[in-house]
Parts: C-alpha cells; structure tokens; sequence
C-alpha cells in the first residue's frame, strides 16, 4: 500500500469525527476572539488523539498550539474557526433565511478550515507512530482571521518560529493550489468628537462629528481616483452618534479598510486618508482620534511548497459526488447572478455546478484579491494553501450562500479531501526534507527582493 493510500484511510476513519467538529462549529458561529466552544472543542479533539496542547498560546485567549513527535522537521498546520458578523443562514437550504436575524454565521467556511487542518494533523501524526518516523506535527488554532489579526499576534509571539513550513486550506468554489500574493490591508477606526447641542435653538453651538464622519467619506471617495488600481478602500459607520435628528451628534465612529499589493503602498493610502481626517475634523470643529484594528502582510507564495501539494493533489485525486450532491448545487447556483455564475477563478469550473475537473498547476497566477493573515506567517516561515471545493461553482465566500452550504454532503467532501492532500504534502516535507531547504531558499529570496 502506498503512503497517499494509507493517508486516505487515516482520513476516512476519522470521518464522522470531522463532520461533527464542523457542524458544532457552525452551529456556535463565534466571533473573533470570542471562538471559546470552538476553541475548546478543536483542543479537547486534539488532546484525544495524543497531542500535548498549550492552550491560550501567545497570551491569546482564543489560541492554542498542538503538538506530537520530536525532532525536526517541523510541518505546521494551520487552521481557523470564527464567524462573520450578521451572517445567520439555515442550513441545507437554497432559500436566504436567517436562523437567528443579525446574529453571526460561517460564511467563509472557517468551520470547515479548521476541521480540515486537523484531520491532516491526525492522518500524518497516525502515519509517523505506525511507521516510526521522526519529525514533528503541529497544529496551530488561530482565531480571529475576520478582521482580528490572530496570527498576526501568534507571529508576534514567537509561535512560528521554530517551524519549518506551514500548511494550510481555504473553502473555495474551485479545487487548486494557490500560488498568488494577496492584498496587505490595514483596519483603522476614526472616533470623531464634538459638541451637542438642540439641532433647532441653539445649532450655532452644536458641532457635528456626524457632519465630520459624512464629509471624510466623501474625501474618501474623491481620493479613490488617485491610488494604486490594485488599491482598495472600505468604510462602515460604527457609532452614528444617536437616533435623535434634533439632536447634534457629540460623537461618531468610521472604520476604514485599506488595501494594496505591498503594506508600503497601504500606508501611503492610509497617510491620504488620515489627512482627509484631519480636514474633516478642521471643516467641523471636532476633534479626530484614530484605533489601529489590524494589519496584515500579502501572502507571500512559495512555488516550491505549492508544487508539491498540487503532486498530492494529482495523487489523491478529487473528491465524487453523487446526485444529491448535484441538485443542491444546482437550487444555490439558481440563485446566483449571472456575473457570479460566469466569474470564474479557475476557468476549468466553466459550465459546471461542481468543481469536478482538475486544473493544472498555475505558479504565479495573479493576484489575489483578498486578504488574511495567513500573509503574516509566509513572511517568517515557507507556507502552502491549498483550495478545496466546498460550494457550488461560483459562490462567493462572506455570503449566505456559503453558509447555507456549511453543513452539506459536497462541503464535507472537500474538507476531507484538502485534508488528505494536506497530509501528503506534510508527509512529502518530513521525508523529503531538501524540498523544505528549498523552500527556505525561495522565501529568503523573495524577501530580498522586497515581496
């Protein structure tokens, strides 16, 4: 029996295991930095199958690190399980109905990610005990990937350090090996203060930090004409000031979102966008105070590591679906648009309602147009993602869509799958160790020429 064979079988016979993490996981939605059911249920797991887990890692509340083997090399898997905000969907339904109206939901599929990281962590860890193999395999729970920053934080702790690759998966439309950078971002709340007063006596006295907010946004939106065009800036009112209209709102919150292929280019926006700030603030007579929320690096990717897990890809093969499988995705695919239908990442999905076609390895294929802080961990360590397949073609993550498909039959073929694929892969590493040296190299490279 080859090793992917024994690999498949390890993941299969923790199946039902992974399914129920994952649907529990779903059904607790919890959001960053508040993943404690999530967080304890992946350790509990973990702990269970012979890893010694260090629990609030980093000082992280929500963090944990898992660990079993000795020796080197280090294969770290990573993985993730908070919710988005307003997001609750019912499940196994091709009909937008919230289980609970403004509540949380897993619309990038993270119930599924960290579920998947782990079933590669027990596969190769019950592969290394029944052939008494060296090295050591770790998983890595990171919260709060939404807008958080924990393995930003887990980074900054020192948790990767001793690591010599890192693996992890996405929930996708598609099945592939990424090997595109991703936009750096930064997330920075403006908390505009002034003065109230009775909006019809005495407005003369009043001074609006709603006024202040509303004219940074409009800044905002003429400074957008002169980025980078790979630039992005979001906003979201946080803290409108009040619901009384006669009254002059005293206080008032922005947060901002900046984009760009280089974190050197997210700060140049975010310098601009300050200024525009501070004028608002000048125009209103209020004052200005900024939080910094997050900040994440681009994804560096590693062409040497992501070789190799598309060779496991091509070993393990993709997952079958069966016809139920095919109906579901075909109800949700009715309820896309057409440009989400037609807006195809991978283009061998064109005209399926499955992911059921093997694309080619694409080293360097373009830029990827999101952000996570998985970018933090590739600046320090070689890192791989894999994407699997877990919604019908054309879905597009932080949707309802996504979440109605959280639970399903074809959702947990892919987690299962890029399990596997994650598997071999860390086991090609461990036995092949000059890949890793190699990886290395291509990283150090990079970060020489400014990545």
């Amino acid at each position: 029996m080859g090793p992917h064979q024994r690999i498949n079988e390890l993941v299969e016979a923790h199946r039902d295991l992974i399914i129920n993490l994952s649907r529990q996981i779903w059904e607790f939605a919890e959001l960053r930095f508040e993943e404690h059911q999530s967080c304890a249920l992946l350790e509990a797991a973990l702990e269970k199958h012979g890893f010694a887990v260090t629990r609030q890692a980093g000082g992280i509340e929500t963090a944990f690190v898992a660990e079993y083997g000795s020796g080197g090399p280090v294969i770290g898997f990573l993985g993730e399980y908070d919710a988005l905000p307003s997001l609750s969907q019912k499940a196994d339904t091709a009909r937008q109905e919230a289980l609970q109206q403004g509540a949380p939901g897993h619309g990038c599929g993270h119930n599924l990610l960290g579920t998947g990281a782990l079933v590669a962590a027990l596969a190769l860890r019950y592969y290394l005990a029944e052939n008494n193999l060296g090295g050591t395999v770790r998983y890595y729970g990171c919260p709060a990937e939404e807008g958080g920053g924990g393995k930003v934080l887990m980074v900054a702790a020192g948790l990767f350090a001793d690591i010599d690759a890192a693996i992890t998966w996405h929930p996708s439309n598609a099945h592939y090996v990424q090997s595109s950078p991703t936009l750096a971002t930064r997330t920075t709340s403006f908390h505009f203060k002034g003065k109230s007063a009775h909006a019809a006596a005495n407005p003369q006295d009043g001074r609006s930090a709603l006024d202040a907010v509303e004219l940074m946004n409009v800044g905002v939106n003429y400074l957008r004409e002169h980025v980078p065009a790979d630039s992005r800036i979001h906003y979201a009112i946080t803290n409108s000031g009040g619901s009384a209209p006669n009254v002059v709102q005293a206080e008032a919150t922005v947060r901002y979102q900046m984009r760009a292929p280089l974190m050197s280019q997210v700060e140049e926006v975010y310098a601009r966008v300050c200024d525009v700030a501070r004028g608002a603030a000048l125009m209103t007579g209020t004052s200005v105070e900024t939080k910094e929320e997050s900040r994440y690096l681009n994804v560096i990717p590693n062409t040497t590591l992501e070789a190799c897990a598309h060779r496991q890809m091509q070993k393990i093969g993709l997952p079958e679906y069966d016809e139920n499988d095919y109906v579901f995705a075909r109800e949700i695919r009715a309820t896309l648009s057409e440009g989400e239908k037609n807006n195809h990442i991978i283009p061998e999905t064109r005209g399926l309602d499955l992911a059921t076609k093997m694309p080619p390895f694409r080293p360097h294929n373009g830029l990827h147009r999101a952000s996570t802080d998985v970018g933090d961990v590739s600046w320090v360590v070689p890192t791989v993602q894999y994407r699997s397949a877990v919604w019908a073609v054309g879905t597009k993550a932080h949707s309802w869509q996504a979440v109605a498909q959280g639970l399903c039959s074809y959702a947990n073929k892919g987690t299962l799958n890029a399990g596997k694929i994650m598997a071999m892969t860390g086991l090609e590493l461990l036995q092949h160790p000059q890949i890793i040296e190699e990886a290395k190299a291509e990283l150090q490279e990079a970060l020489k020429a400014g990545s």
